[in-house]
């Protein structure tokens, strides 16, 4: 288990900083419709994170992974509990090394890849209405095509490691193009499918980082309670 935690810390806090900092680049690239980039790149990012991490932790890397596996008794409430933890201090590592590495006024411009919400009515943000809507509907989608598929054993022996994670990290690309099609501001650069993600420049930043911050744990929590209550009803065989 603390192996597993250990895996969850780094793991998250490199994912953080590569996705964020990815992010962040296709949105200030000279590309006619950058939005149309960052999909790609994360789906190609979350492949390579998921078929390292998967035989060591389960490939978390995100308190609704762990919180949907608990809910389906695939991970014990400790352990549950514990990878939440890291996957929230390893954002706040991600989030040091983007703000130690990364130029200042480029963070701020995208803010941070996009976890500003209801900023005072800026242009910049989504309506926290809006941001609900979306993360709670993009997680239902990740969970309703990916985990569906993850968390059948059967599937998995089938189709095999790889062309499971390709199923996982297509799913949340899917989400991520979706969202980010949708509302296309720099302040909010898709559904974050992640909470931990926004966590670490909020508690280290701050300011309008704090509005609506809980948007991205309330959307996607809900929705694995609403696919707990689908999946419990799928035919067993």
């Amino acid at each position: 288990m603390w192996r597993g935690a250990l895996t969850e810390l780094i793991a998250t806090a490199i994912l953080v900083f590569t996705i964020t900092s990815s992010v962040i680049a296709c949105l200030d690239s000279q590309e006619v419709d950058p939005k149309l980039l960052v999909p790609f790149v994360v789906f190609i990012i979350l492949f390579l994170f998921l078929i390292m991490t998967s035989p060591i932790s389960g490939g978390h890397m995100s308190p609704i992974l762990s919180f949907i596996a608990w809910l389906e008794g695939h991970v014990t409430f400790a352990r549950a509990s514990l990878y939440v933890m890291a996957q929230c201090l390893g954002s706040i590592m991600g989030f040091l090394i983007i703000r130690n590495v990364m130029d200042h006024q480029t963070t701020h411009k995208y803010f941070l890849g996009g976890c500003t919400i209801d900023s005072n009515g800026a242009a910049s943000a989504i309506s926290r209405k809006g941001a609900l809507i979306l993360e709670f509907s993009c997680t239902f989608l990740v969970l309703f095509v990916g985990v569906t598929v993850a968390f059948d054993k059967k599937r998995c022996k089938e189709l095999g490691l790889a062309m499971v994670c390709v199923v996982v990290a297509g799913a949340m690309a899917l989400a991520v193009f979706v969202s980010i099609t949708v509302t296309g501001h720099a302040g909010y650069g898709g559904v974050g499918l992640n909470p931990a993600k926004c966590l670490g420049p909020a508690l280290l930043e701050g300011g309008i980082l704090w509005h609506g911050h809980w948007v991205f744990w309330v959307g996607p929590f809900l929705a694995c309670i609403v696919y707990k209550g689908y999946y419990t009803n799928l035919p067993r065989e």
